[in-house]
């Protein structure tokens, strides 16, 4: 009896040692309950839209109108041609494109089918989804309210839909769960990797009591964390090379654009990981804070950067919060170049983002660590 009052002793003082540590395993939870309530939402809405109208007519107005009134579509940008709405949606900055023929009243006022093309970008499944079935719905709908004795005089009795609602689903046509999943699962495994290894770098240098060895040494202070990232880049390129190989092998996994380009452009995502990894390291006082810290960056990657869930359907803090993660913008790199294939010129304001993260992130590391070593 009296050893384990000693030993729960013992850990209580340890306990109050590691407040720091016990504080984060109580306040995860609640960050979990906040992001799961309100950020995780499948009912995907406001997806930005183009529209490219040829009729400008008052029938196609008052199809637009129902497209926006179902809350599912913000027209958000008029095309003048089939090239801007292709640019938009290679580039995400729309995810659906309307287009309405010239003769699409004149079908509607003569009892004819009127189709209209509705293009959604597959690459995200669950947002493709929701775009596909509001504009079933709408069309059904809108068809409806046609059907009257009149349109049935006009079409002899015979059955025709007056909106034909023809749906294109761009880069996964065959929504395979694989092609949407493997590319973000690439970047999660690096997030994970290459930010727990490097939050215990400093750390673990400072409880083995080797940080003073270094600092004696004429070694300056960033030269001391690019020593700590460097490496680690290597193992990075590893790890996504061996990732990207089996999801090729394995699920076969489509990659329309040029490997060179996703491995380039991989780089910046594993320094801004492993910077992002230093600055727990700075922070942290003992590897078990590094380890819960990582976790605090590990799970909003999971949930805010569009791996799992669209972040379309997010309230507007979260997804600004995702804005400010590197695996938001390598999300979009992987599968804009795996299954768009486009290019630097959709893709270099990510890559920018991402250069400003390392800037960011590396100086303030460097302020943090040259104040705990003075």
């Amino acid at each position: 009896m009296i050893r384990l009052k000693a030993l729960l002793v013992k850990e209580f003082l340890q306990m109050k040692r590691d407040k720091a540590v016990i504080a984060m395993m109580l306040f995860l939870p609640v960050v979990q309950l906040l992001l799961f309530g309100f950020a995780i939402n499948t009912d995907v809405k406001h997806l930005p839209t183009i529209v490219y109208d040829q009729c400008l007519q008052q029938d196609s107005r008052d199809l637009l109108d129902s497209f926006t009134a179902s809350g599912y579509f913000d027209i958000k940008d008029i095309a003048g041609n089939f090239e801007e709405v292709d640019e938009a949606v290679d580039a995400g900055r729309e995810k659906v494109g309307i287009i309405i023929p010239p003769d699409f009243a004149s079908n509607i006022k003569h009892g004819r089918s009127a189709e209209v093309q509705v293009i959604v970008d597959a690459s995200d499944s669950m947002t493709a989804s929701s775009a596909i079935n509001a504009a079933q719905i709408i069309g059904q709908l809108k068809s409806q309210e046609l059907m009257g004795k009149k349109y049935r005089q006009l079409t002899g009795e015979k059955y025709i839909t007056p909106y034909d609602i023809r749906i294109r689903p761009w880069y996964n046509s065959d929504f395979v769960t694989a092609y949407y999943m493997v590319p973000g699962i690439l970047g999660i495994v690096l997030t994970m990797t290459m930010v727990m290894i490097t939050s215990m770098a400093i750390v673990r240098e400072r409880e083995t009591g080797t940080l003073e060895q270094l600092l004696v040494t004429p070694m300056k202070s960033y030269e001391l964390m690019l020593g700590k990232i460097i490496p680690y880049i290597f193992v990075g390129y590893i790890q996504a090379a061996v990732a990207l190989s089996a999801g090729i092998l394995v699920f076969d996994l489509p990659v329309r654009g040029s490997l060179s380009l996703l491995f380039l452009l991989t780089t910046p995502f594993i320094v801004a990981s492993l910077a992002l990894g230093i600055l727990i390291s700075t922070i942290a006082k003992t590897q078990m804070q590094a380890m819960q810290m990582s976790f605090f960056v590990l799970l909003p990657s999971v949930l805010l950067s569009g791996f799992m869930f669209p972040r379309e359907a997010m309230p507007t803090l979260f997804y600004y919060l995702g804005d400010i993660l590197p695996a938001t913008f390598y999300m979009e790199i992987m599968r804009g170049i795996i299954l768009k294939g486009i290019g630097i010129q959709y893709l270099w304001t990510q890559a920018a983002a991402l250069g400003v993260f390392i800037i960011g992130v590396f100086t303030i590391s460097l302020v943090k660590f040259s104040k705990k070593i003075t």
